[in-house]
Formats: C-alpha cells, sequence, structure tokens
C-alpha cells in the first residue's frame, strides 16, 4: 500500500490522520480511495474540471506529478504520496 501524507489542513476530513494507506495503481485512483473513505478529500485536492488545483502540489517519493504523468501517474506498493498546499504570504 502506498501512504498519502496528509496536510494538517485537510486533517479534519481523515479524522486527525496525517498519513492514510491507500491501495491504488495511479495518483487518480489513490485520490479516489481516499475520497470514498474520507468524502471531501478529492475536492480539496481537483478543481471542477478534475485536475488538480494549482496551488495543491502533490510529490511522489519526492518527484512533483506534473512533471511526471499528473494524475496517471503510477502509485506503487510503499510509495509516498505528499499533498502540500502552496503557501503565500509573508513580507521582505
Amino acid at each position: 500500500m502506498a501512504t498519502i501524507f496528509v496536510p494538517t489542513p485537510m486533517r479534519k476530513i481523515t479524522g486527525g490522520n496525517g498519513k492514510i494507506q491507500i491501495q491504488a495503481s495511479t495518483l487518480q485512483e489513490a485520490i479516489d480511495h481516499a475520497d470514498a473513505t474520507y468524502p471531501g478529500f478529492r475536492e480539496r485536492i481537483l478543481d471542477n474540471k478534475g485536475e488538480i488545483k494549482r496551488f495543491i502540489n502533490i510529490f511522489i517519493n519526492g518527484i512533483d506529478v506534473r512533471k511526471l504523468q499528473g494524475r496517471d501517474t503510477p502509485v506503487h506498493d510503499n510509495d509516498q504520496v505528499a499533498v502540500i498546499p502552496a503557501m503565500a504570504g509573508g513580507a521582505i
């Protein structure tokens, strides 16, 4: 099973879990399976067209999925999927 690392703002959906285990063959399947167990997960990750929201970054084993195959990126047992919301703000 792959591990999805859930960012703190999304943990209310996962019952406080910072990591969830998912059996899937692609990132899209992982998102769908996570949403089946934790309703609302998908809508936090994907926009209304089904694409990864522009302010959400997803890495599989440290590589940005946008540089791989996006939602079609393969997911294997023991892969680590990190969901990272973009941060903005601050001062110079």
